[in-house]
């Protein structure tokens, strides 16, 4: 079953291109730290922004450096069916345990629309999806209702990472879902609560910068040691607010920088932090020891 802390890593450059010699660095990183699994071509990693021959070098360089150690999810999703339906077969043909697929942005599709969508892609493809809800980039939600029929109409259909934070909603999912359907918090400052609710681990933004404390954090929660992962959670406060000074992935790639573990470069139209945070967050990597 699809849990643990899944770490939703950057991708790095170095002059332009994917820096494999620093993804080899992160990835040992987070298997010398427990991380439980690994996202690649998420939001945080600059997805977007990463063309299809890219993805797919990046994709099958990853599988052979995870295989075996961790499992691996891929983000196919896009606004298009073909395209998300394509890029998800694609997934499955590499090896990847899950694909993590968004819902459609900019088109703002009805929850009717959405039920047809994920039905489709599963009807197409075989390997365990993943629904991405995260209204703030995209302009929709998905709401209990939509992914309950989803989760028991489609034994392809796993998971849901919610970063919609609305507990109500992530709440009834977990009440009326299947046992083995897992929620995954979407958002590292609601992941104790999220856990609290019933939710099976986190994809997290924050676990590309502490890992252990991250895998400790979800671990507690899924032992229920919640008074241990209360300490854990109070301790990650400051460090989940600095990840979204700025626009993700820009502060925590700012971070890894810092830390001397990746080149400092975006793809546009993604730009380093204004110096005014970039003040704040080199403050609050020292706070917590990390440079």
């Amino acid at each position: 079953m699809l849990k643990g802390s899944y770490v939703a890593l950057v991708t790095p450059f170095n002059n332009g291109e994917i820096d494999y010699n620093a993804f080899e660095i992160l990835m040992d990183f987070h298997l010398q730290n427990n991380t439980d699994g690994v996202l690649l071509c998420g939001t945080t990693g600059e997805a977007p922004a990463l063309a299809s021959d890219e993805k797919e070098r990046f994709i099958r360089y990853g599988m052979q450096k995870c295989r075996g150690k961790v499992p691996v999810m891929m983000g196919t999703g896009t606004n298009n069916l073909s395209t998300t339906v394509s890029q998800t077969i694609k997934a499955q043909e590499w090896g990847v345990d899950y694909a993590l697929v968004v819902t459609p942005y900019y088109n703002k599709p009805t929850q009717k629309g959405l039920l047809e969508y994920y039905k489709a892609i599963a009807d197409r493809t075989d390997i365990p999806l993943v629904i991405y809800n995260v209204p703030g980039r995209t302009g929709v939600n998905i709401n209990s209702e939509t992914v309950l029929e989803l989760a028991h109409g489609s034994r392809k259909i796993v998971g849901i990472k919610d970063a919609g934070g609305n507990l109500m909603q992530i709440s009834r999912i977990v009440k009326e879902a299947p046992s083995d359907f897992a929620v995954m918090s979407g958002e590292d400052a609601l992941n104790l609560p999220i856990m609290s609710c019933g939710g099976k681990g986190a994809i997290s933004v924050t676990a590309n910068i502490v890992p252990q404390l991250m895998h400790n954090l979800i671990q507690k929660c899924l032992e229920g040691s919640y008074s241990e992962s209360l300490h854990i959670h109070l301790q990650l406060l400051d460090l989940n607010e600095a990840m979204f000074y700025e626009t993700n992935p820009i502060p925590v790639k700012e971070a890894l920088h810092m830390m001397n573990l990746i080149k400092l470069e975006f793809r546009s139209p993604l730009c380093p932090l204004l110096e005014r945070n970039r003040k704040l967050l080199k403050q609050v990597l020292q706070k917590y020891e990390l440079i």
